[in-house]
């Protein structure tokens, strides 16, 4: 029995077993082959993930309270262009000081003989009271009835009877300047508010002041600039 099966096993591998046996070995040593010849990639493939959907986005209603305006910014101006600082020499003693000169007198008030003159710095003596004192115009002795002009152009500031200097008239200029014009004859040709051309007659020589009446017929003539009292005959021509 034992022998009959080593002979059945020696017959397969003696015949068609031999052809099987030699089939399956070389078909192991080609996949062996194929799969040494074939390169294997070293670095794994990635595990993409898949990731859930976002969830939709619900619209907001937009109110007019909340669009935000964009400011306006203003282009800048342009920059002014740099002037360059030119230096000046400042050289001394090439200008003359100048005196502003006050304005002249275009006429005499009246042609006569000055019998007292302005004094405010030194005592003169006065005949009618008797005694020295200043004098604040000029007196120039002329006929009763004599014509008074008005010495240059301006407004009749004032027309009065001063109980010390008699009829008076005063006259305002041009840079705080006036001319006064007292002991006229009552009547004065001008009222107050005219205006007035130098050398128009705006009264005549009387004998209405107080305060000089021993002295000779005369009109007494007076300048004041910003009020205060100037000589005269440095504005008569």
């Amino acid at each position: 029995m034992s022998n009959t099966g080593s002979r059945g096993t020696r017959h397969f591998f003696d015949g068609t077993g031999a052809y099987i046996a030699l089939f399956l070995v070389v078909t192991a040593l080609a996949v062996a082959g194929y799969w040494t010849l074939i390169p294997h990639s070293t670095v794994d493939e990635p595990i993409i993930e898949e990731l859930p959907a976002p969830a939709p986005v619900k619209p907001v209603a937009v109110t007019p309270e909340a669009v935000v305006k964009t400011p306006v910014i203003p282009e800048p101006e342009p920059a002014a262009p740099v002037q360059s600082a030119v230096e000046i020499e400042v050289m001394d003693d090439i200008y003359e000081e100048v005196t502003p000169t006050p304005p002249v007198l275009i006429v005499d008030p009246l042609v006569g003989e000055t019998v007292a003159a302005f004094s405010m710095d030194a005592l003169q003596y006065s005949a009618t009271m008797g005694d020295w004192r200043t004098h604040d115009g000029v007196d120039i002795a002329a006929d009763p009835g004599t014509q008074v002009c008005a010495a240059s152009s301006g407004t009749v500031l004032d027309v009065r009877d001063d109980d010390w200097m008699g009829t008076t008239v005063v006259i305002s200029h041009d840079g705080g300047y006036d001319t006064v014009y007292a002991n006229l004859q009552s009547i004065p040709t001008v009222e107050i508010g005219d205006y007035v051309t130098a050398g128009q007659v705006i009264g005549s020589v009387g004998k209405t002041a107080l305060g000089e009446s021993a002295e000779p017929p005369h009109l007494h003539f007076a300048v004041t600039k910003d009020g205060e009292y100037v000589d005269p005959s440095e504005f008569l021509k």
